[in-house]
């Protein structure tokens, strides 16, 4: 029997592209969220495990900037969910699939997208109740091909590739039907850890964007 399930937020939906944060410091996490937010990346994923990642998060959320979504991944347990929850996100994501995550997450009213791979893992779950599945680690399994190649017989399942997804990567998963993609270190970069490097995040957005514009457009 499929769990209820929240949809996806119409952010993520809008934009194709979730930003994901995690860092060793958390010095720059703010000043990366808001350079990304500043470019016009709206959807943040601030993982668990970065210092300072759930005040960071509440910050954000406190601030109720319209048309921005932020969530924490990384969440492999119940009480993480309810950190979550208490800190303002209206999402959480993990690497993995936890029905005891996902029943949390439903209870406190949050988007859950869980951590599949296979055909198997995958239709498990979105039967648990998914909002998206994120396909992890997508570029090692194959890429854009690979998701093409999985979607065919579970085209009923909403996507979002995640794990070295790079720029020229984003058109193909886009066009293989992701409903976003996922985008840590070819985005971010060293962006937390060295600040010459967080001065260039802004053009990196932007260039993550052009390639959803891409993806759509079919170009």
């Amino acid at each position: 029997m499929t769990a209820d399930r929240r949809e996806p937020g119409p952010v993520l939906r809008e934009t194709g592209l979730v930003a994901i944060l995690r860092g060793r410091s958390g010095q720059r996490l703010l000043a990366a969220c808001e350079s990304l937010l500043e470019s016009g990346v709206r959807c943040l994923e601030i993982t668990m495990n970065t210092p300072g990642a759930l005040s960071v998060v509440r910050r954000l959320a406190g601030e109720g900037a319209p048309g921005v979504e932020v969530g924490v991944g990384t969440v492999r347990r119940p009480e993480e969910v309810d950190a979550a929850a208490d800190a303002g996100a209206t999402f959480v994501v993990a690497p993995n699939t936890s029905p005891a995550v996902g029943e949390r997450a439903a209870e406190r009213g949050l988007g859950w997208f869980p951590g599949a791979l296979t055909p198997t893992e995958i239709e498990r779950a979105w039967d648990l109740g998914a909002s998206a599945v994120k396909v992890f680690p997508a570029g090692s399994a194959g890429g854009p091909r690979y998701l093409r190649e999985v979607r065919a017989p579970l085209d009923d399942i909403l996507l979002v590739p995640t794990g070295g997804v790079a720029v020229d990567d984003v058109p193909g998963y886009l066009q293989a039907g992701a409903v976003a993609v996922g985008m840590g270190g070819p985005l971010i970069g060293r962006a937390l850890d060295d600040d010459e490097d967080l001065r260039r995040l802004g053009d990196r957005a932007g260039a993550a964007l052009d390639a959803v514009a891409r993806g759509r457009s079919g170009a």
